[in-house]
């Protein structure tokens, strides 16, 4: 039974974030380090003859806003095809949505990857005794080896503080250091120049695949170079360094995104940089980053000795060789918190896109770009972000969605004649809102209002009443006055649904046999609908407002179809049991009312949670099986929402063993919705996270449990500072697979349930208390 604890009960073990190291530099995109500072991001290589830092920018886009992008006859078919997926003629209403519905982008656009900074060291004999490394704790990669009798030592880091990256080279030879400083040009235009002490890169993010090739940011990218001793020189456009002790590189981009001077942007980093100097720049950049991660460490165990001393990549595929290795798992949660702290922060521009910060150029080059995908990657980009305490790195999300909901709202009436406003299944840096270019995927109507959930579960982890009045309740209630004007009545039972619209991605058979993706009354929509209601309507409550829009609120709630379970007793994706015309798919947007909903649960709907179960198990089964990063990651926080730990575990070891590469970045796998090859996608690294999160502690407003599905693999181990809806922080320890102890900080009043396996204990927590807990 759970019982309270003195204070000295608990006792507080700390465990530093780890480190990913490796023994050779990186041949490969994939061997890379990534670090950031929630704008600008750098790939680092740590090459002995030459450093490639392979740059990006969260703002270097092509395209450019666009008032054309709806079609002009799709208000005046909506209700047609209406009528035709009610008379049950599917085909017909398949053909005139695919040839009035769909979006007409002229000038989308996609983030770009940027030049590269390279290093290019004199030729010399090999390099011996290397090392690469990140160190999640400070954000710092570290590349030492010795050369010709001389240690060489390399840090590269990227600063939030001042905006730009910082690489330090030493040798404990006086005289020995050297290199060329240049940048080159990738697939921006552009052009390169070096004064005395910088190399300069200006250009513009044209490209002609995804944009009308006149359409991009202009940007300027300064390589200042600052030396300790010997001579500089200009090379043509690089710089030749001979002769130092030590040496400083410091990197800064501008772009005129938010309508900035490029140039000026850039030299103002670089002259703040170089004004503090080195050391000031590097502490305040250590200070910074540790604020953040310190605040969630995780042990579950430490690894046998001879395990330990293996590098990273080494380790990586001993798991994938199926032997277990905790302390790996517990590195791979870090790393995706360190991800997230990198790649986006309180003051960066745009969030996390679908290669997060990191452009590898492989997604900008296919067929889909490096945007912004609303039918699950974004969502899932930042479903660690508060359970693990990372609140504020959420921020540019809520920016992104204010500019949706701003752009949405013409798109709402154009398309729909309805008030509030809408986003489909992609956006842009630009403001898009209109529906995708193609069918099967583009006629996502519930995409803006998925991400809007992300506004709430804000507002549920911090409590603070003013951002759900000035920010959220205002992007929610416009998502709401949307769907309430845009769902009609389905004539058989007078049920009130959505469409035409598609549940992401998949497509059914008709029951003439034919393959379709329109729908009406698709289950991901009736997950979305019932949440931005719900939410909407408690929001309003809280506030004091809106009594009528409450009034139609709840019922339109009690309208809304039930979710059903089909003939192979499987969640139903779509109103009717249709057969899934590609029983493999990747997407399961159905099972959002498992997670990140709770409009499914195994205590309290048991049927539905077995049905969603079938769902999966049928998936995996199915010949061709699209098992992709964020499938996997889905799949481990699903069955964590299931209190099936096992099975959460396995899923958790695929994604990080078949889904993840040798700098455990998840992949979207070659040969899956068009990739040619393996391509970088963030959101299996953020998911993965979040799903560790889930396994060690839910809540839910009202209740908080602990251990909900901790596996067997896991025996003995703590975490501290996980977040608990309502304003808390929990830390947890157990052994030998039962709880030892936790402890619960609150930093508001607040009245709570917790659960332990079958045992309740409600407990009223005072503002700044600390409660520590045990079983008696």
């Amino acid at each position: 039974m759970l019982k309270p604890l003195s204070g000295q009960d608990f006792r507080d073990v700390r465990v530093q974030p780890g480190m990913l190291w490796y023994d050779r530099p990186a041949t490969r995109w994939f061997e890379a380090l990534p670090i950031g500072n929630g704008r600008l991001g750098g790939m680092v290589r740590g090459g002995t003859d030459r450093e490639r830092i392979q740059l990006s920018e969260s703002t270097a886009w092509s395209g450019g806003p666009s008032a054309t992008d709806l079609s002009p006859t799709a208000r005046q078919q909506v209700p047609h095809i209406r009528e035709l997926l009610f008379a049950g003629d599917h085909t017909e209403a398949q053909r005139l949505a695919t040839e009035h519905l769909l979006g007409g982008p002229r000038s989308f656009g996609t983030n770009l990857p940027l030049p590269e900074v390279q290093l290019n060291f004199p030729e010399g004999p090999p390099a011996r005794d290397y090392r690469r490394a990140l160190d999640l704790d400070t954000g710092l990669v570290s590349v030492t080896y010795e050369q010709d009798g001389v240690r060489v030592s390399r840090e590269v880091f990227a600063t939030n503080p001042h905006g730009l990256i910082a690489i330090r080279l030493t040798s404990d030879r006086p005289g020995s250091l050297g290199f060329d400083l240049s940048i080159q040009i990738g697939v921006l235009p552009g052009d390169t120049t070096a004064t005395d002490s910088c190399v300069v890169f200006s250009g513009h993010a044209y490209e002609s695949l995804h944009s009308d090739g006149r359409q991009g940011v202009a940007l300027e990218i300064r390589a200042h170079l600052e030396a300790e001793g010997g001579t500089v020189h200009r090379v043509g456009d690089a710089l030749r360094l001979e002769g130092a002790d030590r040496a400083i590189v410091y990197v800064a981009v501008g772009t005129d995104w938010a309508g900035q001077d490029p140039r000026a942007q850039a030299q103002s980093l670089l002259s703040a940089a170089l004004e503090a100097g080195y050391s000031a720049v590097r502490a305040a950049h250590v200070t910074d980053h540790q604020a953040l991660m310190r605040r969630v460490s995780l042990d579950l165990g430490a690894a046998p000795p001879d395990i330990a001393a293996l590098p990273t990549d080494a380790r990586r595929e001993r798991l994938a060789s199926g032997k277990a290795d905790n302390e790996l798992i517990a590195l791979y949660f870090q790393y995706g918190r360190y991800l997230t702290v990198a790649g986006s922060r309180h003051n960066s521009p745009l969030p996390l896109a679908l290669q997060g910060l990191w452009n590898d150029g492989l997604a900008s080059s296919a067929p889909w770009t490096n945007d912004f995908h609303l039918d699950m990657n974004t969502q899932q980009n930042y479903w660690a972000a508060e359970p693990t305490n990372l609140a504020e790195c959420q921020e540019p999300l809520f920016g992104l969605l204010e500019n949706l909901a701003t752009h949405g709202r013409s798109t709402a009436e154009q398309m729909y004649g309805a008030p509030g406003w809408v986003a489909h299944t992609v956006t842009n840096a630009w403001g898009y809102t209109a529906p995708g270019s193609g069918i099967g995927w583009g006629m996502n109507v519930t995409g803006g209002a998925w991400l809007a959930l992300q506004l709430w579960e804000h507002f549920e982890y911090g409590r603070d009443e003013t951002f759900l009045r000035e920010r959220a309740y205002p992007v929610l209630r416009g998502a709401a006055e949307f769907l309430l004007a845009y769902a009609v009545e389905e004539p058989e039972h007078g049920l009130l649904v959505t469409g035409p619209s598609e549940s992401p991605e998949n497509w059914y058979l008709a029951p003439d046999g034919s393959r379709c993706s329109v729908s009406m009354g698709a289950t991901a929509d009736r997950v979305f609908m019932e949440a931005v209601l719900r939410i909407c309507a408690e929001s309003a409550e809280l506030l004091g407002v809106d009594a009528d829009l409450r009034t139609r609120i709840s019922a339109a709630r009690r309208r809304l179809p039930p979710f059903r379970i089909g003939r192979h007793g499987q969640l139903q994706e779509w109103l009717h049991d249709y057969e899934e015309a590609e029983p493999s798919h990747r997407h399961t947007s159905h099972l959002s009312a498992l997670f990140p909903e709770r409009q499914i649960t195994p205590r309290d709907t048991p049927d539905l949670a077995r049905a969603a179960e079938v769902t999966i198990e049928r998936r995996q089964q199915a010949p061709g099986w699209e098992q992709t990063e964020w499938v996997e990651a889905n799949f481990t926080v699903y069955f964590a929402r299931l209190l099936n730990g096992e099975s959460a575990l396995e899923h958790l070891t695929s994604l990080i063993a078949d889904a993840s590469e040798a700098n455990l970045m998840t992949f979207s796998a070659g040969g899956v919705a068009g990739a040619a090859q393996n391509i970088y996608s963030f959101d299996g690294n953020a998911g993965g996270t979040a799903g560790v999160a889930e396994m060690l502690l839910q809540s839910d407003g009202r209740d908080i449990e602990l251990l909900p599905a901790l596996p067997d693999g896991w025996p003995d181990g703590s975490v501290r500072g996980l977040r608990a809806r309502g304003g808390l922080t929990v830390d947890i320890r157990w052994h030998d697979g039962r709880l030892a102890a936790a402890r619960i900080r609150a930093s508001r009043a607040a009245t709570v349930r917790l659960r332990y396996g079958a045992d309740l204990l409600e407990v009223r927590l005072v503002d700044g208390e600390t409660l520590a807990l045990g079983l008696g």
